[in-house]
């Protein structure tokens, strides 16, 4: 027997669809090839492409896992059509397998587009300090799928990248200008509020992640039920510490509250009783 007709030997014969030995190296042939492109790819031109551009690593992990995808993809299709399936026939008949798995996984699908929006228009990238959901915390992960944020309390949270793109999200390393908090403070009535003013900004300035510009501002809000409202606007880059910056900011107003004799409120309620005149000659 001869090279040729071991080649053309059919391995696996099933009606009309015959596969021989040579169809079936072809076939391992070229997903082996495909195999070797996005290894070429991935480790050699892609790196050094990111490297010049300083591309991020979430859109790094991003064009990187597309470009694999669509190289296995063409290169199945490819051997698929060498060995002699019909491709047309084949994608007909699973359409409708697609179509319910699709509509199973419906959400899943929508974070995978929401994951590729996420890696390819930037806004939101790894490193960026977010609110979602009310948590503030760090981005340290964007997956095709879900997304990883550290909160500040060292907490790791699991996001749908749909929830990320669908909600409201706060991303606080967009601004390029120093982020304002505010402080709320009330003090009792009879107190001076210009002496309230120079205590809350001294404060300001002694505290050391408060930053001098923009400059801090005291504003009198209102005359409360039992208190003199206040609230100081201050300026910080330090977002993910700010809880801890109030409260040792609070520590040093009620320090300097009690040393000039400021007395912080609480609540009050004055009840005043009114005697019936006529509450004897009703009774009678």
């Amino acid at each position: 027997m001869s090279i040729n007709e071991i080649l053309k030997y059919n391995v696996f014969k099933y009606k009309d669809f015959q596969l021989s030995i040579d169809e079936l190296l072809l076939f391992v042939i070229v997903l082996l090839a495909a195999r070797l492109m996005v290894f070429f790819l991935d480790k050699v031109l892609l790196k050094r492409y990111f490297k010049q551009r300083n591309i991020d690593k979430g859109r790094q992990f991003a064009t990187s896992r597309l470009i694999k995808y669509f190289i296995y993809i063409v290169g199945l299709l490819t051997a698929l059509q060498i060995v002699g399936l019909n491709i047309t026939l084949l994608l007909a008949g699973s359409a409708a397998l697609l179509v319910g798995v699709g509509l199973g996984l419906q959400q899943t699908f929508n974070d995978l587009v929401s994951g590729l929006i996420l890696l390819f228009e930037g806004s939101v990238e790894v490193g960026d300090i977010v609110e979602v959901d009310g948590k503030v915390g760090i981005v340290r992960k964007i997956g095709i799928r879900t997304s990883q944020i550290e909160t500040k309390e060292k907490i790791d949270v699991v996001v749908p990248n749909s929830k990320i793109t669908v909600n409201s999200v706060i991303n606080w390393s967009h601004s390029t200008h120093l982020t304002r908090f505010s402080l709320p403070v009330s003090v009792a009535y009879g107190s001076d509020p210009e002496k309230v003013r120079s205590i809350l900004l001294s404060v300001a300035k002694d505290c050391q992640d408060v930053k001098r510009y923009p400059p801090t501002i005291v504003r009198f809000l209102e005359f409360g039920d039992s208190a003199l409202h206040f609230d100081i606007f201050f300026a910080s880059d330090d977002i993910l510490g700010i809880e801890n910056i109030k409260s040792n900011m609070r520590f040093m107003i009620e320090k300097r509250f009690r040393e000039h004799g400021i007395t912080i409120p609480f609540p009050q309620l004055d009840l005043h009783v009114k005697s019936l005149k006529n509450a004897s000659l009703s009774s009678d």
